[in-house]
């Protein structure tokens, strides 16, 4: 047992540490070569946060636990919420300017009741798996598009303001791409084979690891680039990298784990995950876009009321573990 937590430890560390560096370099490179702050800030940074869940998912479902998979996708996607969003909120209120962002949240929505569909038939299969892909590629192609016939927005002031205070040539972008990639390969696969064998040796699902101790793993990297955004007072970049890793987690990193491998999903993932991820989720774009004139912000009042969710939630899943472990 002792072998498998430090695989998972060392694998969570050195998946955090390679995720900040692929970001970096993939966002530096990508302005490099005249891509614009906007499509940066919203597929590069939004998007490149997810690459852990996306590898570890991938990995698991090649191997044969597309559980662990479908637990990391939607137990990112509350962690992303609840723990990053809540958190970082309870510590300064964020207020949103950024009309990317709030176009982005009712697409969010969208995607995540349309995963309700794939769930209720107790499966999701390659052809499910292929339809969540293509919605991805096209939710990609009507950013880009949008993105070229929109004029100035915040979330891209935000992004320009912290390429320019972490400078980085084409050549160190392009090799701390490449490094950043490798590294999440190799944790990623040292944090799924710990994963599968705490699973196996407590006795609970793969699905359950996946929900509770690599999604708030995988994630770190996402509370890592928001707590950077918030001292520097870029609050649509920290909305908008929850966002964009959200809409990643549902339609990319389960889509393609579920083109691997076909995911069975029990009812509870239904009851439980589906229902508390589209909870928060509509809370969420509820406070970010305001209603009646009231102007979208997140409060710490809103914030603590995102984080309470998780915690009550991590300590149900924990109370699961426990219970199927013998300890209660």
């Amino acid at each position: 047992m002792l072998l498998p937590l430090l695989a998972v430890l060392a694998g969570l560390v050195l998946l955090v540490w390679s995720a900040e560096r692929f970001v970096d370099g993939a966002a530096a490179t990508s302005r490099r070569l005249g891509v614009s702050p906007l499509l940066v800030g919203m597929l590069v940074i939004g998007f490149g946060t997810s690459a852990p869940e996306l590898m570890v998912s991938s990995l698991a479902a090649g191997q044969g636990n597309p559980g662990l998979a479908l637990g990391n996708g939607y137990g990112s996607n509350i962690a992303n919420i609840g723990l990053i969003l809540g958190l970082v909120a309870v510590v300064s209120p964020l207020a949103v300017h950024s009309s990317v962002v709030r176009r982005e949240l009712p697409i969010l929505v969208a995607v995540t009741l349309l995963s309700a569909l794939l769930l209720w038939g107790g499966m999701i299969g390659r052809l499910e798996g292929s339809l969540l892909l293509v919605l991805l590629a096209a939710m990609v192609g009507y950013s880009i598009w949008q993105a070229r016939r929109s004029g100035s927005d915040p979330l891209a002031d935000e992004t320009e303001e912290s390429l320019q205070a972490h400078p980085m040539s084409l050549r160190t972008g392009i090799i701390w791409t490449f490094v950043g990639l490798l590294l999440l390969v190799l944790s990623s696969r040292v944090l799924v084979w710990g994963a599968v064998e705490i699973a196996v040796a407590f006795g609970v699902s793969d699905l359950i690891i996946g929900l509770t101790i690599v999604a708030v793993g995988t994630s770190l990297p996402e509370l890592a680039s928001s707590f950077s955004a918030l001292r520097k007072g870029e609050h649509d970049l920290v909305v908008g990298n929850v966002v964009g890793s959200n809409l990643f987690n549902t339609l990319g990193v389960v889509g393609l784990a579920a083109v691997i491998h076909p995911i069975e999903a029990a009812t509870e993932v239904l009851m439980r995950d589906w229902t508390l991820m589209t909870v928060m989720t509509l809370l969420m774009t509820v406070f970010a876009i305001g209603w009646k004139g009231r102007p979208g912000r997140i409060n710490r009042l809103e914030g603590a009321m995102l984080l309470a969710l998780f915690v009550g939630y991590t300590v149900f899943m924990v109370h699961l573990v426990l219970r199927s472990a013998g300890a209660f």
